[in-house]
């Protein structure tokens, strides 16, 4: 009656073993380590590693382990101070055709890492990192589109032969045109060219006037275009960054929440992903005319006036040949022994590099680097922070070929050319982001959290274990070793899932264990009541189990249905909490249902009992 089939047996068995694995790295812990890759993003190869170990052995550097990984070469210290001194000789040794980067590493043995086990990432309450809130510039993001209209507007009605002005005012697109028999044709283009727009035609003492604008939902897709795009373009710079289980995710209407667990460089990593870098390709006005235009602070018609590198000036056409958002890749390499940055085009910017090159054979064009900043100024006695766009030409070349979707931007230096590329890989963002908050969590904070952590999962385990044995005797210390059982699943399966472990998750594996004893106490008090009526001790073993699924099953389910809910809606350390309750829901039924049985069948199942101590 009370005896499982072999197989089940072995079940149990293979899992409990391969739990007991998969869990083994989280005993090792970490230890201060260097993370070393290629600037151009090129993975290392194994020479790497002896360049590593030959920098290390010429600092007196002591290290614990060197190894390749993913491309990179990751080098354990036994100390903090050995980190530093560590990182300080490779990037002195290696120079800056590498990234060292200082982070922490599991100290899994090797042998483990050979079967690709890991330990449980931990989140930035735990592991220490930084933690950014950044705000979406909604107002540039509608203007950047309005610019974008005002320019096809104005090449629509030029390849048209319709003379006009184009240009934007608030939150409008206005076109006036010199003859009036060209409004019903230029409407039409104009329609045509976006269905979604509202078109106005006005009246006025200069003619007639076209007002094109946004409806309020083509407002609201911008805006949430500008949050998606930033978002997967921060995400693309962590990921550029080699930062391991970061955090990127909307919150609120116009915010970004970054974090990224084991920084210890905060300023590099604000760099890179504050940075709303991007490139214009324009072609170069008379040059001899860039003097006498900053001379007198006007630009002849159809130019613009920037500043060069060396503070020099340089008029521009306004027409931009590709922007950002056309750029497909981008790495760093070099041309002729100096720096430079590879670049690729999509289709449209293609084309368009195509049409210049042909047209403009032996001319000089420019690259604009774009910045966006927000900078603190002083009005009215208050501190306030404001936007600013800096513009400066990296690069003036002739064109001497044709060409159209590859190219190389040349005139940097290797960590320019280094972060730009970086940047440009990873997308240009949408619209420019401000920095709201930043926090940094020390490694000694998150190691507190974790030891208090630790120490309410201890204190709620004793306390439960203790009630259990005294009030069900032997059954209470059976249902504490599927208590125990029910902690080693969770691990193994936050270690197979790599979902990152937070203190608020922390917090769902002590609710886990209060929710675990629930289905030991109602199989137990089945059991007790089954003896009660009379039944034999088998019999009421296999009652209890039997009877007590339902009730079991049921009370499981809803709060199954809870934490799914909390994960769908939830956002940060709500997720971490309900990914810890819903699988520590699956792992006690597991324990309490199998694991238990299968110890219960093993101690009564072969013999016969006269009395139970439950």
């Amino acid at each position: 009656m009370n005896r499982f089939p072999l197989w089940k047996n072995i079940l149990v068995v293979v899992v409990l073993l391969v739990a007991m694995i998969v869990s083994l790295p989280n005993l090792f812990g970490d230890s201060p380590a260097v993370q070393v890759s290629l600037a151009n993003g090129q993975p290392l190869e194994g020479s790497g590693i002896e360049q590593v170990r030959g920098a290390l052995a010429g600092g007196q550097v002591q290290q614990t382990s060197i190894y390749g990984e993913k491309g990179r070469v990751m080098v354990r210290f036994p100390s903090v101070d050995e980190q530093l001194k560590g990182a300080d000789a490779l990037r002195a040794a290696l120079g800056k055709q590498y990234v060292v980067a200082m982070t922490l590493t599991p100290s899994t043995p090797a042998w483990l890492r050979a079967i690709g086990l890991k330990p449980v990432p931990l989140g930035l309450d735990l592991r220490g990192g930084v933690h950014f809130l950044f705000e979406v510039d909604m107002s540039t993001a509608i203007k950047q589109r309005l610019d974008a209209y005002s320019t096809d507007f104005n090449k629509i009605l030029r390849d048209n032969r319709i003379r006009r002005s184009v240009s934007v005012v608030g939150q409008d697109v206005q076109i006036r045109l010199a003859d009036a028999e060209d409004a019903d044709r230029a409407e039409k283009l104009i329609r045509d060219a976006d269905r979604d727009m509202e078109v106005e035609r006005r009246s006025t003492a200069e003619g007639v006037l076209l007002v094109a604008r946004m409806t309020p939902e083509q407002m609201k897709a911008r805006q949430d275009f500008a949050i998606q795009q930033n978002t997967t373009t921060l995400r693309n710079r962590v990921n550029e960054l080699g930062v391991a289980e970061p955090i990127v995710q909307r919150q609120g209407i116009d915010r970004i929440v970054v974090q990224l667990p084991g920084v210890q460089d905060p300023a590099q990593a604000e760099r890179v992903l504050g940075a709303t870098a991007t490139l214009e390709f324009r072609l170069v006005c008379a040059e001899e005319n860039a003097f006498e235009a900053e001379r007198t602070g006007r630009a002849p018609l159809g130019c613009e006036l920037y500043k060069g590198r060396d503070g020099s000036p340089v008029l521009l056409k306004r027409r931009t040949i590709v922007t950002g958002d056309q750029l497909v890749d981008a790495s760093q390499g070099f041309d002729q022994g100096q720096p430079a940055v590879y670049v690729r085009l999509d289709s449209n910017g293609a084309r368009n590099m195509l049409e210049t090159t042909k047209a403009n054979l032996k001319k000089p064009m420019a690259v604009v680097f774009v910045e966006q900043k927000r900078e603190t100024i002083e009005r009215n006695g208050q501190q306030i922070e404001v936007p600013r766009e800096t513009r400066e030409v990296i690069n003036v070349a002739t064109i001497n070929g044709v060409f159209s979707s590859s190219f190389q931007i040349t005139g940097l230096d290797s960590l320019e050319a280094r972060d730009l590329a970086l940047l440009l890989r990873a997308g240009a963002l949408a619209a420019p982001i401000y920095k709201v908050e930043e926090r940094t969590v020390g490694p000694s904070l998150g190691q507190e959290n974790i030891n208090r952590g630790i120490g309410a999962l201890l204190i709620g385990f004793a306390a439960v274990a203790v009630f259990m044995t005294i009030y069900y005797k032997a059954f209470g210390l059976i249902a504490n070793l599927g208590l125990l059982t029910n902690i080693v699943l969770i691990v193994a399966l936050l270690s197979m899932l790599q979902a990152a472990l937070t203190l608020p998750g922390i917090a769902g594996v002590v609710l886990t264990i209060g929710m675990a004893v629930d289905a030991n106490v109602l199989i137990n008090e089945r059991i007790r009541e089954e003896l009660r009526n009379g039944m034999t001790p088998q019999a009421a073993i296999h009652a209890g189990y039997d009877k007590a699924f339902a009730t079991i099953a049921d009370s499981n389910l809803t709060t199954l249905i809870a934490g799914i809910v909390l994960f769908a809606f939830g956002t940060g350390p709500v997720k971490g909490f309900a990914v810890v309750l819903c699988l520590g829901i699956l792992t006690s039924m597991f324990t309490a249902l199998t694991v238990t049985r299968a110890l219960v069948n093993v101690i009564y199942g072969s013999r016969k009992v006269e009395r139970l101590a439950v």
